[in-house]
């Protein structure tokens, strides 16, 4: 049986590499649920990762079709959770441990390998606020993936750019391997 991914994706431009690297998880033989944000589906819809993964896209945090909450079934039922792109804003919720959505309450209820790949403009990447909050989560045991360094959506070049899903792919495969 292959390896069951959560992938949570956040609002910013770079979801569109989370939809590669969605695609790749599949072709390799994951299985990848994917936990959108509400501003990530204003980048992404959801029919483009439920077309990519073969699944429903989850982003509600009240769903009938999960009977114990969709942040407990999906939480237990993952080997690896992955939120890429992981957005200063998400990772400020979840290094505060705020649960305010099904992304965030299902990051609480996980209790396996995490992973994150931020994403955000370089003068966000560069604030003191920020460090801290990326420095809390690799202490309480999230791996880090990136950012890199290039040109940016804002017109700007620096460090903030998503890791290109190759990177992040070969990543979770480093994580899951025996």
């Amino acid at each position: 049986m292959s390896a069951e991914v959560l992938l949570g994706v956040a609002g910013g431009v770079a979801s569109y590499k989370s939809a590669a690297l969605c695609s790749k998880l599949v072709q390799t033989g994951y299985g990848v649920t994917v936990i959108c944000t509400e501003s990530a589906k204003s980048f992404v819809g959801a029919a483009t990762f439920e077309a990519l993964s073969g699944r429903k896209v989850c982003s509600r945090i009240f769903d009938a079709s999960f009977p114990l909450g969709p942040h407990i079934e999906l939480a237990r039922k993952a080997d690896l959770m992955v939120i890429a792109p992981a957005t200063a804003n998400i990772i400020g919720r979840i290094a505060n441990g705020i649960a305010d959505d099904l992304l965030s309450t299902t990051v609480l209820s996980f209790t396996g390998r995490r992973l994150f790949a931020p994403s955000m403009n370089v003068e966000m990447w560069n604030k003191p606020a920020v460090a801290r909050n990326v420095s809390q989560m690799v202490e309480d045991g999230w791996d880090l993936v990136g950012p890199d360094a290039g040109w940016q959506s804002c017109r700007e070049s620096g460090t903030g750019r998503m890791s290109d899903p190759e990177e992040i792919f070969a990543r979770i495969q480093d994580v899951l391997s025996p």
